[in-house]
């Protein structure tokens, strides 16, 4: 990997990722800190630590935070340490989630409460804490990572579908109520990403070759994204280029939902 080269958009601004240590978190937070910005990454596990450690033997800035969104202790620890390190906050992308399977007859009460959890409370707890510290500092950027199963029928994907949609109706409704002290707050919503989870659900089929290109036939564009794809465009999100966007949607999805 080459030394990472700042750029003016983002150099030395503090990002907090979380679900980073894998796929779409991971891919965004080596992008970032490739722009020089400074990179808090989050995960569950420790794989948070590994993608830190690749930022910062490539030349970049960056801190692990290992735990689970979705409590607050773990949130108060992980904006505490943020602040504590850098000084404060430019941006927060919220990429933390897990993808149940299965239609709604086979949901049981736990998967529900689990995958709102998850999905969505950990989105609710860390976009209280960037808003008040957003508040104090005159402003801020929140990326919020939906899906296409937000706004299209997927099949076996109900819990996670109706998780999705609670991130995008949060996401307007917080962009609505925070418009005027400058924070801007918009969600991304990609299509079918060859991240390592959903390459491992592929190998685990008895036909890994038919089950690939079950997943490929759904995207109107011929393949599948990849997690730098999303990255590139949370980019854009997180960036003043586009300092008149809040509220939006922005669907990466290979034409899906054409």
């Amino acid at each position: 990997m080459q030394n990472y080269v700042p750029h003016p958009e983002m150099k030395d601004k503090v990002i907090i990722l979380t679900g980073a240590g894998a796929g779409i978190g991971a891919a965004a937070a080596l992008q970032f800190a490739k722009c020089g910005a400074k990179v808090v990454v989050n995960a569950r596990g420790e794989s948070c630590e590994k993608v830190a450690a690749e930022i910062k033997v490539a030349g970049g800035k960056a801190i692990a935070c290992k735990g689970d969104v979705s409590m607050p202790e773990v949130v108060d620890r992980l904006f505490d340490t943020t602040l504590k390190h850098f000084g404060g906050l430019d941006v927060l992308v919220n990429v933390a989630g897990i993808v149940p399977a299965g239609d709604v007859t086979q949901a049981t009460v736990e998967q529900c409460d689990e995958v709102m959890r998850v999905n969505v409370r950990s989105v609710m707890l860390t976009c209280q804490r960037a808003i008040n510290i957003f508040r104090k500092q005159g402003g801020g950027v929140i990326v919020n990572v939906a899906s296409v199963a937000a706004t299209k029928g997927v099949r076996n994907r109900a819990l996670y579908s109706a998780s999705k949609g609670a991130v995008l109706a949060l996401t307007k409704a917080m962009a609505m109520d925070h418009v005027t002290e400058n924070i801007r707050i918009n969600a991304i919503s990609p299509g079918t990403i060859l991240s390592p989870s959903l390459q491992k659900r592929i190998e685990s089929a008895q036909d890994v070759s038919a089950e690939y290109k079950v997943y490929e036939s759904r995207q109107p564009i011929g393949r599948l994204g990849t997690p730098e794809e999303i990255a590139q465009a949370i980019l854009f999100l997180a960036s003043d280029c586009n300092s008149f966007m809040t509220g939006a949607n922005l669907i990466v999805d290979g034409g899906v939902t054409l």
